[in-house]
């Protein structure tokens, strides 16, 4: 099976269902919208595609960034797709027409995860840089810029409240940012090498974090403080 290719499978049975070709190098992202009948994957052939679960007939094919596509997502209601890639930008487009509606720069160096808050109002881009950026959806200004990290940040997260942002990054920290105003709230220190992953629980109170020192820390989230 070439590393392009991507294989669908039935849970119930562990049948594979189909195989999606079409990318010509790796693919590095896949997510399903919450529907479930469309996938959207993010290859380091500079495209991401757009798939028909049902079917497997490639929908769309998402062309514009330059440098290797590192992470392509849906939002919430599956109206959009966020991606992120090595040649410093985020691009947004429509899923209906697969039109680019906005490119996103800022960055100095590669993109390294994109994110959506959960009501899609808000995303964020995160980059090895050692910042991101925050964008309102329907505006696309850029709302703050999170810096504070000393290595690149690979993985970025918000909480299913929205109100909170996580960032993972090579200088062994994640923070905790405010995602209305940026601040940044608590920086988790304790782990002894780069963190590549982080995830809130879904009531947004912990935090688990996976690490290359081969551990898995769960932290305690700092609580909000009541509006007066």
């Amino acid at each position: 099976m070439p590393v392009s290719s991507l294989q669908l499978w039935v849970v119930e049975t562990g049948e594979e269902c189909s195989t999606l070709s079409g990318h010509t190098a790796e693919i590095v992202s896949v997510c399903f919208n919450t529907a479930g009948d469309l996938l959207v994957t993010g290859s380091f052939d500079h495209d991401s595609r757009l798939w028909d679960v049902r079917t497997g007939q490639c929908v769309h094919v998402l062309s514009g960034h330059r440098g290797e596509v590192s992470s392509s997502i849906f939002n919430h209601a599956g109206s959009l797709v966020l991606s992120g890639s090595i040649d410093t930008t985020a691009r947004l487009w429509d899923v209906r027409s697969g039109r680019c509606l906005s490119v996103k720069t800022g960055h100095t160096d590669e993109v390294l995860d994109v994110a959506f808050d959960a009501a899609g109002s808000n995303f964020v881009s995160a980059s090895a840089d050692g910042t991101a950026r925050l964008y309102n959806t329907i505006t696309g200004s850029c709302l703050a810029t999170l810096t504070g990290h000393t290595g690149e940040i690979s993985k970025v997260a918000f909480n299913p409240q929205g109100t909170r942002l996580l960032t993972a990054s090579s200088d062994r920290t994640c923070r905790l940012w405010d995602a209305e105003s940026g601040e940044c709230l608590q920086v988790l220190s304790g782990h002894t090498d780069e963190i590549f992953s982080c995830a809130f629980n879904y009531e947004g109170d912990s935090i688990i974090t996976g690490s290359k020192d081969n551990t898995c820390r769960i932290w305690k989230v700092a609580e909000e403080e009541d509006p007066q």
